[in-house]
């Protein structure tokens, strides 16, 4: 009954703010226009679209406008228009009651927050939809913020994405571009990393892998995590001390240097893009904090770990190859690796979807990032992309979630910075070391324990699939034999190696031993 309710509260807030005519635009049968209009022509639709959205998301809850983030990153889903009102949702809430989070608290860690903390403030610091903090002290005097899940949430959670899985299976039903565009996977997506929020010990090992990650950085600060106060429900964490990197005058006032600082959240994310393959992927102003510190003065401190992106080694290559081919202008790469990747389809002429992405491009290069907008090349982009079939692949969503909020950034401390001439050389540098002698060494010393144990057992793996292979009646039995006598040989002979190496290693460790022996008396 509850989700039969939610069901009416979300047709109810769509037809009053006429958001069946942001869906009709895309139908396959677009004669049914008329009909709605016939039927609802009480509605007073004098408000622009995308003002319209935005009040429906912020009317339904706090889920449909973590939705709504979501699809702000998505040009190619949706346009320009709403992607700019969409950008202006945000997750905050009221927070909820102080004694429901101490009671969250006592459940969790089995003991009040007083017998827990020296000290513990009643009053939230900070609210939004999945949890709060609480600031407090611990016993041994370190200054923490305790993170406290907002009851009932997962069952809110599932009802209202239960209801966008039906949303989605419609739309890929009656939309036309719905097969490249993927809504049911886009919604997946979006259910994995809410749930992931759900689970703040998730958050806490997202935490503690991007501070290993950068724990000999001079850029990046993230706080520790204490585990012996951290649960699915509450995680402890070191308080941290900074000036939001949005207030521009207190960072200028402290002496903080806004050209480095931009330059240095540019070598951060593409550290954590391409090095690790793991990046914080929540990286909004309210997210990120500016040390001045002595000890870490100028250092970004990141925030909120609930929501990470991660990429395969493919993924990396792929980016990697297609930003250099960006900088260079090499825009024929770009419409290959397209093609090689299968993101485009393999019939789709190089020279053709070159010129398009040449035509995108090229008229931001040399330009301030003041005079660059990121949310027009990526519309244009994906224009170009639905003209040629190219699928957009929803694992990178997240990426281009986070690229755009680097953007921003860059935006708000260094208008003039040159994102391409800031992030080359780095990319540079870091594909030299993957494809180059450095890279090969690298990768052999990671696999080196997986080939000592495989190494050893190679010919006699052979021998047994050779005489196995035998057993089966062909026209090539005789070969099999010669090749299994051959093996055979060959193994006697790596015998006869392996032993004479180890010989003469015991011989050589022996000698050592007693030139230091003779050495010492």
């Amino acid at each position: 009954m509850r989700k039969f309710l939610r069901l009416l509260k979300i047709l109810r807030v769509s037809v009053r703010y006429g958001l069946d005519e942001i869906a009709i635009s895309g139908l396959k049968k677009p004669r049914i226009t008329k009909l709605i209009d016939t039927v609802f022509f009480w509605r007073d639709l004098s408000a622009p679209r995308g003002v319209r959205l935005r009040m429906a998301l912020e009317e339904l809850g706090p889920i449909f406008v973590k939705f709504g983030q979501v699809l702000s990153t998505r040009s190619d889903l949706i346009p320009a228009d709403l992607v700019i009102e969409l950008s202006r949702l945000q997750d905050r809430v009221p927070p909820f009651d102080s004694d429901l989070a101490i009671a969250q608290i006592r459940k969790s860690l089995g003991a009040h927050p007083d017998e827990l903390f020296a000290t513990f403030e009643r009053t939230p610091v900070a609210s939004a939809s999945i949890a709060q903090v609480h600031f407090a002290t611990l016993k041994d005097g370190r200054q923490v913020a305790v993170k406290v899940l907002r009851p009932g949430m997962k069952k809110s959670i599932d009802e209202d994405v239960a209801l966008m899985h039906i949303a989605a299976e419609w739309i890929g039903n009656v939309w036309a571009d719905s097969k490249r565009l993927k809504p049911k996977e886009v919604v997946a997506e979006f259910d994995k990393y809410l749930h992931d929020e759900l689970d703040l010990m998730r958050e806490a090992a997202n935490a503690s892998q991007l501070r290993r990650n950068f724990a000999d950085s001079q850029l990046l600060l993230v706080p520790e995590m204490y585990w012996d106060y951290c649960s699915n429900s509450v995680i402890v964490m070191e308080r941290m001390h900074g000036i939001p990197v949005s207030q521009i005058d207190r960072l200028e006032a402290a002496g903080v240097d806004l050209k480095k600082l931009s330059s240095d959240g540019v070598e951060i994310f593409f550290t954590q893009v391409f090095r690790d393959g793991f990046f914080h992927a929540d990286m909004h102003p309210g997210n990120i904090l500016v040390s001045i510190e002595p000890e870490t003065f100028g250092r970004y401190i990141a925030l909120d770990f609930g929501i990470v992106g991660t990429l395969t080694d493919y993924d990396k290559d792929y980016l990697s190859q297609n930003f250099l081919a960006f900088f260079r202008r090499d825009y024929k790469r770009v419409a290959e690796a397209h093609i090689e990747s299968g993101w485009a389809p393999k019939e789709t002429r190089v020279d053709e979807l070159e010129s398009a992405v040449r035509a995108c491009c090229e008229p931001i290069f040399d330009r301030p990032l003041k005079d660059i907008s990121f949310g027009q090349i990526l519309l244009r982009l994906f224009q170009t992309s639905r003209r040629f079939n190219v699928e957009v692949q929803p694992q990178l969503v997240l990426l281009q979630k986070t690229l755009l909020n680097i953007e921003g950034l860059g935006r708000q401390l260094d208008p003039d910075l040159d994102l391409w001439k800031t992030a080359k050389p780095y990319l540079e540098n870091w594909m030299g070391e993957q494809v180059g002698v450095k890279g090969f060494m690298q990768r052999l010393k990671a696999e080196a324990p997986r080939y000592a144990h495989i190494f050893p057992q190679l010919p006699r793996l052979v021998h047994q699939a050779l005489e196995r292979h035998a057993e089966r009646p062909n026209d090539n039995t005789e070969l099999i034999k010669v090749l299994i006598s051959e093996q055979q040989r060959t193994n006697r002979l790596l015998s006869l190696v392996i032993y004479v190496v180890g010989a003469v290693a015991l011989g050589v460790a022996g000698f050592q031993l007693y030139h230091r022996f003779h050495h010492l008396l």
